[in-house]
């Protein structure tokens, strides 16, 4: 039996291919119309994971997705990262100069915003994902919608492809994270993604990086968020990774002693290949 992956989006979503790549193809994706209903499906156990986009190269990160690895304490196994190429879809026969509306994901519309600023003439909308906007387009038959989204959007669902790579940054990468409700031990770990929150005394937060860089544990990311009802006290996110896990290690034991609420949210592999 194969496992069920959550993904947020519809077949060809970016969040498929990320599946994909991450397990391979001997997979079920279930088709999700939010972020947080990913999360209640592995809740539910109707899932075995769910694959999540946190941040992207262009965009930066996805906030709202921290508030819910906060709320649902799910554990963080994997992470995967993914070339984004856009494209601009429109039905078998439809022309450029017969484009009226351009509908995609939020994000990536501002991936493209070179290429749509060229065309003052289209009114833009926003979707909720890029291949649900490609299905709408085919289910519809709308012939003067394009979508922005992927190769691949345009095979499943039947489109042509008007503009290949139009993206405004050719570099451009979304990380996704892979959630499992119960910890899945990864030999050789050597990246985690921890949460905490410090005092507000100066020189707080410096306190606890140094702790990090004193054991040579380089800090990948951090991210800070407003903790709910309470004015000038935060969540803060950071990746880290070590070469050594006894660096590793001694750097969360210094850390313990300068933070509160402390959360390991995930152990797991590097993982940089796009």
């Amino acid at each position: 039996m194969s496992i069920k992956i959550a993904i947020q989006g519809v077949k060809a979503s970016f969040h498929e291919e990320a599946a994909y790549k991450y397990f391979g193809q001997d997979i079920e994706t279930i088709e999700c119309g939010s972020f947080k209903q990913t999360c209640e499906m592995l809740k539910q156990g109707k899932a075995d994971y769910v694959v999540m986009a946190i941040e992207n190269s262009i965009a930066g990160s996805i906030l709202p997705n921290y508030n819910l690895l906060r709320d649902y304490r799910f554990h963080i196994i994997g992470e995967v990262h993914l070339n984004i190429q856009q494209n601009l879809l429109a039905l078998p026969g439809v022309k450029l100069n017969d484009i009226q509306f351009v509908e995609s994901h939020p994000i990536a519309i501002r991936q493209c915003d070179e290429f749509l600023g060229e065309h003052p003439e289209w009114t833009i909308k926003e979707g909720m994902d890029t291949a649900g906007c490609a299905k709408k387009i085919a289910d519809e038959k709308l012939t003067h919608t394009a979508a922005v989204a992927s190769e691949y959007a345009a095979k499943i669902y039947g489109l042509n492809i008007l503009e290949k790579r139009i993206e405004t940054h050719k570099k451009n990468a979304t990380r996704f994270l892979i959630l499992a409700n119960e910890v899945v031990e990864q030999k050789g770990a050597n990246k985690a993604s921890l949460s905490f929150q410090t005092g507000n005394a100066v020189g707080s937060l410096a306190a606890v990086l140094q702790c990090f860089a004193e054991q040579n544990v380089n800090l990948s990311k951090i991210q800070s968020m407003p903790v709910v009802g309470r004015r000038n006290e935060y969540d803060f996110y950071v990746d880290v990774e070590w070469k050594k896990q006894s660096d590793y290690d001694a750097a969360i034991r210094k850390v313990l002693k300068h933070t509160v609420n402390f959360s390991i949210m995930g152990e797991y592999i590097k993982n940089e290949k796009v």
